[in-house]
This record gives structure tokens, sequence and C-alpha cells, in this order.
């Protein structure tokens, strides 16, 4: 058995032949491979290797799965608490470790790391501090020291960024944290104590004794532009002395989480929701492949409250009720201010494989901006339906797309209720698109309307309204 937990050879330089197998892609000098040292030695030495989990986020460690021979998952920017907690939750009785620097911890991660902090939960976080943002080129991190330059500060820091976050204090400050300490690496006597450290704080996880966090002040030679040996130098002068090292919090508790695992079972799951297992009833005979054989995209926008998300909604649940895979991703822009938010709606015979829309089957657009921001976009032959009460000039189209100006709104107000103009569009969208089948969408309206019967009448005139209209026009050929 190997000593540590990592790899024999790190198969990302050169598929791991020869001595490249052996070198990370860390900088000569920096820190983060005795850490992972540590690290690897802990886990074998608890006898941890088959249920330890390692999440690392962007930045220096985002290759750190290459070298960890245990679970691992790569989290978004910031968000490797939150993975973390995940991770602790489903499976109670993993280790799991998250393994962060100080531009992703104590920056965008900042909210990720005090709730998961706070919450308290049995998890173990490595904190990597060099005070830089080492990958993305040596700005300025939240605990860049007093006068120390970077690309964003070429002058130094100044009282006009603020001081340097002193992170290990202000975690162990939060009620759910049982244990911070506060290392460095710049000789023998201090890696010691880091090994320590590392080992102790993924020891408490296994007790179940709480949250622990373990910061290790580490060199960065590159960006601060010093010899390794300048580097440890600085650490042990300069960074320590503005990042006091030793124990922050120790606190003995007793193991307070019960380590059940959640049930997944979908009777359980059903009965959670308020669910039954009636299936819907379906309409369609089969897959509507005169759009496209296989995934048809189609692309809602609007401002906000013209219920272009609801639409979405709407006819993403008729879809999944007919037994198609569907999915509707949303994106909300600046639309209180008259600009556009748009979800990308796909519909799969099989499966979606890309829930993006970057050149959708079909546009349903309610006002300016958004016809003008996606009218060029939609795919040779596609469909575009338009709010013809508020776009009296559209812009140009792609070749051989079909238009229809449809007076949502007006139909709307005609109606008694402005609101239901998005339901106008639907009838709309699907007269022009045969995607599905009138009562696919009608019995979902009727559905969600159930708590308000009152609504369902207009609702229902309001879809065959859009239906009407573009039954009886034609379309404007391009």
């Amino acid at each position: 058995m190997s000593h540590t937990a990592l790899f024999e050879h790190f198969d990302r330089h050169a598929g791991g032949v020869d001595l490249k197998g052996g070198s990370t892609h860390y900088c000569p000098g920096c820190g983060h491979g005795l850490a992972h040292k540590y690290i690897g030695e802990a886990i074998v030495d608890l006898g941890i290797e088959d249920r330890t989990v390692m999440v690392s986020p962007v930045g220096c460690a985002v290759f750190l799965f290459y070298y960890f021979n245990t679970a691992n998952t790569q989290a978004a920017h910031g968000r490797a608490p939150a993975v973390a907690l995940g991770h602790k939750l489903a499976h109670p009785e993993s280790i799991v470790i998250s393994y962060q620097g100080d531009g992703d911890l104590a920056s965008i991660g900042l909210a990720e790391i005090i709730h998961a902090a706070q919450l308290g939960l049995p998890i173990s976080v490595i904190f990597i501090n060099n005070t830089i943002y080492g990958m993305t080129g040596g700005q300025m991190a939240p605990t860049t020291l007093m006068g120390q330059p970077s690309t964003t500060a070429p002058q130094g820091r100044t009282a006009m960024q603020g001081q340097p976050m002193k992170v290990a204090e202000m975690i162990a400050g939060l009620d759910g944290v049982v244990y911070v300490e506060r290392t460095a690496l710049f000789d023998q006597r201090n890696r010691k104590k880091t090994q320590k450290a590392i080992k102790k704080a993924i020891r408490l996880q296994m007790e179940g004794r709480g949250f622990s966090l373990v910061e290790v002040l580490s060199e960065c030679p590159v960006h601060w532009k010093m010899t390794p040996e300048e580097s440890e130098e600085h650490v042990k002068n300069t960074v320590a002395e503005a990042f006091p090292l030793g124990v922050v919090k120790d606190e003995e508790r007793e193991p307070w989480i019960a380590p059940l695992a959640p049930k997944f079972d979908a009777e359980s799951m059903v009965s959670a929701l308020g669910a039954t297992d009636e299936k819907p009833p379906r309409f369609c005979n089969e897959f509507p492949s005169h759009l496209d054989p296989v995934d048809i995209s189609i692309k809602f926008a609007g401002a906000g409250g013209d219920g272009a998300q609801t639409a979405a909604i709407l006819l993403t649940q008729a879809a999944i009720n007919e037994g198609f895979d569907a999915t509707d991703i949303p994106s909300y822009g600046p639309e209180s201010r008259g600009g556009t938010s748009y979800a990308d709606v796909h519909v799969a015979k099989d499966e979606v494989l890309s829930p993006a829309a970057p050149t959708p089957h079909v546009l349903l657009a309610f006002n300016a901006p958004s016809l003008e921001k996606f009218a060029s976009s939609v795919a040779e032959n596609g469909i575009v339906i338009y709010d013809s009460s508020v776009i009296s000039a559209p812009p140009d189209f792609p070749a051989g797309v079909k238009v229809y100006g449809v007076p949502c709104g007006d139909v709307a107000v005609k109606l008694g209720n402005k609101v239901v103009k998005n339901i106008v569009a639907l009838g709309a969208l699907q007269e022009a698109t045969q995607l599905l089948a009138d009562e696919s969408i009608l019995t979902v309206l009727r559905s969600v309307l159930k708590p308000k019967p009152e609504l369902i009448e207009i609702n229902e005139k309001a879809y065959a309204e859009g239906v009407r209209h573009v039954r009886e026009g034609s379309p404007s050929l391009v």
C-alpha cells in the first residue's frame, strides 16, 4: 500500500511517463505540493481511502483530481463548500475535504464558506493562503497584504482597498465551528505542525464533532517575484506577522450529527413532494419530428411581467407529460429596466444533451429588445412569434424563417386581463408549430390554476384567441 493517497503516477503530463509522471502543475517553491502530501498521508494513516471525497474549485488546485486516488468532485469557482455539504448530507459516512485557495474561498466563495461553517456539519476545509490570485494572473486577493503589489494594485494595497481579511479568525467566530488553526510551511517545525493540524481536522470529521478549517500560509514565488528561498523568508517574517500562526479555536464537543443517510427511493420522494404516481393523460401520438428529428429548441424572451418564464415552464411541463425529455433554463437580464430576460426550452425525443438554445427553432418574443436581440439567431426555416401590440417594426430575420405577428397584449386587454397575454402567445406558438397538442398545454394550464378555478375560463379563451390569430392569418415568409 502506498504511504499516501496520491497516485503513484500523475497522468496529466506526458501520460505519466518518466519524470513528468511524478511532477505536478504547481510552480517551483509553491506550497500546494506539501499540503497535498500531508492530506494524502493523513487519509492513509486514518484508514479512510475508500470513503474520502476531495472537492476542489477553480484556482491553482483546479487539477487536484489528477493527484488524489480518492473520490473527487470539481466545483464551480467558490462553490466547493456547498458541494462538500451536498456530499456529506447524501453520504454522511463519507469524509469530505474541501480544498481551496484564498481568492476562491475568501472572495467569490465567501458566502458559501460562511454558511457551511455556521451550519457546522462535520467537513474539513484546507485553506491555502498565498495572499494573491495565483492561477489567474496575480490579481489582488482578499488576503493580499498592505503594501503588497499585484496586477490590479501595482503600487501595493492601500487603505482604499481595505485591510487584508483574516479568514481563520472570522471563521472561528462562528458557532458551528469546532476547530481552526493557522499554520505555515517555511521550515520543518512548521511543516510538522501543518501535518498534524490537517490530520486533526480530518479526524474531528471522522468523529462527527463539527466543522474544521486549517489555514496554511503558502509560498507563491512566481507572483511574489521571489526565489523559493526568499518566499519562505517572506512568509516567516512578513506574512506570518500579518496572519499570526497557531490554534485560533479548538473546542471539545460531543459528536452531534446522526449518521443517517437520506432516502432516495421514488415512493418517499413523491410523498414528500405531495405528488402522486398517477400518470398524466397524453395527447400526442409521436414526436414532432417536422421541427427537428430528435431535439427542438424554443426561446421565450421578454421584459419583466411579460410572462415569458411562466410560458416556458408550462410548455416544458406539457412536453414532459407527453413522455418527452424537456428542460427549461431561465436567464434573468435587466428586465425591470425594459431589457430582456429569456428562457431556453428543449423538447427531445429521447434526451436533452444541452439545455441552452443559442440557435432556437422557435422564438417567442414579447418586446422589441428581445426580438432585436434574438431574431438573427433563429435557425434556418425556423419560426418567430412576436407581440405585434408593442412591436411595430420587426427587424430582419434569417432566410426561410416564418414570422407571425400576434397582438398578444391587445387581445389580453380585450379579454379583461392583460396578464394572460403569455397564454395568448402559447396558443399562437402551438398553432404555428404543432409542437404538441392543444390539450397537452391546456391540461397543464388547468392543473396549475386548480387553486384559482375562476381564472381557468379566461385563460382558455386567451389560448383560443392565440390559436385563432395564427390560423386565420398568414405568416410573413422571409
